[in-house]
């Protein structure tokens, strides 16, 4: 099969591109083409088209916008006239099916389909070993390009609040937006991918608290390297933590936009049950359920 990955940068390390770039080479290894432009059998455009070049395009839609401090109506417009316009849509999750079809109306062909990582190239990572966190007993660990909703100060307070005195938290990614000096917190910045797989093997566990976040892949990746997955209710988080992951209650939303930067507290006592189906986050999955798709479609 011929697929053409459009709006899709491989050279970057963002959730969108970086799944696409995992996506593509599980497909090259199976020997279909990708990037054969008029060539192609589907456009598969990731979050919207950049043109339109008269194949068949399949919508693989991240999420749409809801932040209310936003235009959140006019950043949707280039995405919805890609939705209008597709054959059929790609979700990430449940919580972004959902959301999407509340704003841009139903779609007669779509799909939920979760992200996935190369699991055969994470066994060849070995886990981190430093001097700093050698002496731990357990090392927990968070990643994020750090903005309010993501909510670094409740990782970081989840953390003191649950952990033994004999475990320390490793927080990787850009532009922290709450810092502490603490004997047991170390921040260590941007980490290459292998870097943080290597921080994931040595983690016991991996807190994502973020507020309605749709299928972050730092989670699918952490969730890949062992770690147990602590995360909020809300979003699509907790469609791939695992049945084994820790679920804080977060707040109930309707759907209607709001300010996504001031989330609420947590309560972390308040818990929800974890998913009772473990999904396969194997890309080699992940690969079959969209050639599935495509199949199902060029039919």
């Amino acid at each position: 099969m011929k697929i053409l990955f459009d709006n899709a940068d491989f050279g970057s390390s963002s959730g969108p591109n970086s799944f696409a770039r995992k996506l593509a080479e599980e497909l090259i290894k199976r020997k279909h083409s990708v990037n054969e432009s008029l060539k192609s059998d589907i456009q598969l455009s990731f979050i919207m088209a950049s043109q339109d070049l008269g194949m068949p395009i399949i919508q693989r839609l991240d999420g749409i916008y809801f932040n209310s401090e936003q235009d959140w109506k006019s950043l949707n417009e280039p995405i919805k006239k890609t939705y209008d316009i597709s054959s059929g849509v790609i979700f990430q999750s449940n919580f972004n099916k959902q959301l999407s079809e509340k704003y841009f109306g139903e779609k007669t062909l779509s799909k939920v389909i979760n992200n996935g990582t190369d699991l055969s190239l994470i066994e060849k990572i070995a886990p981190l070993s430093h001097p700093a966190i050698d002496g731990f007993e357990n090392v927990w660990s968070c990643a994020s390009s750090w903005r309010p909703h993501k909510r670094l100060k409740d990782n970081v307070r989840y953390f003191l609040e649950c952990s033994g005195e004999k475990d320390c938290l490793v927080i990787a990614g850009s532009n922290p937006d709450y810092e502490i000096q603490h004997e047991r917190v170390f921040y260590v910045g941007n980490l290459e991918w292998e870097q943080l797989i290597s921080l994931y093997k040595r983690s016991k566990y991996f807190i994502h608290l973020a507020l309605m976040d749709h299928c972050p892949n730092v989670v699918v990746d952490a969730r890949a390297a062992g770690c147990k997955i602590v995360c909020s209710s809300s979003g699509g988080t907790k469609e791939i933590a695992g049945i084994n992951s820790v679920i804080v209650k977060d707040m109930e939303w309707d759907f209607v936009p709001f300010r996504l930067y001031q989330p609420p507290e947590l309560d972390f006592g308040a818990l929800c049950e974890p998913p009772q189906i473990e999904k396969s986050i194997d890309i080699k999955d992940v690969a079959d359920s969209y050639l599935s798709f495509f199949e199902e479609f060029l039919k």
